[in-house]
């Protein structure tokens, strides 16, 4: 997993990838709940399954924005660095969930994810 982050962010190191990789999934472990969480967590390699299901989830669910402008608060990056990265390992994590449940996860959470995905982002039904 790290190796294809890598590789898709475009990161000069491992030790960079593993840095993104940790925040974001913390990030999406505040944001996540429920059946969804549980089977991520299982499709996930063992290190970051971990990462993620170390954090509780917050009763603060937050738009695919705030969650890209908390996260660049919590690190002290950028929006836009952030929003790579989050595109970075989230496109990764679409692969590795599989279609369905990616749709689910998305259809969990908050408007705005989806493009964080690597997913267009569809009007929900009023």
């Amino acid at each position: 997993m790290l190796e294809k982050v890598r590789y898709e962010g475009a990161y000069p190191t491992r030790a960079h990838t593993e840095s993104v990789v940790r925040h974001v999934l913390e990030g999406l472990g505040r944001q996540l709940t429920g059946a969804e969480r549980t089977e991520l967590t299982a499709r996930l390699p063992q290190e970051a399954a971990t990462i993620l299901a170390s954090r509780n989830p917050t009763d603060r669910p937050l738009t695919g924005w705030g969650f890209v402008k908390d996260l660049a608060e919590r690190t002290g990056g950028t929006p836009a660095t952030t929003r790579w990265d989050t595109g970075s390992v989230l496109g990764v994590i679409t692969g590795l969930a599989g279609d369905d449940l990616t749709t689910r996860i998305i259809g969990q959470l908050p408007d705005g994810y989806a493009l964080l995905f690597g997913r267009a982002q569809l009007a929900r039904a009023a």
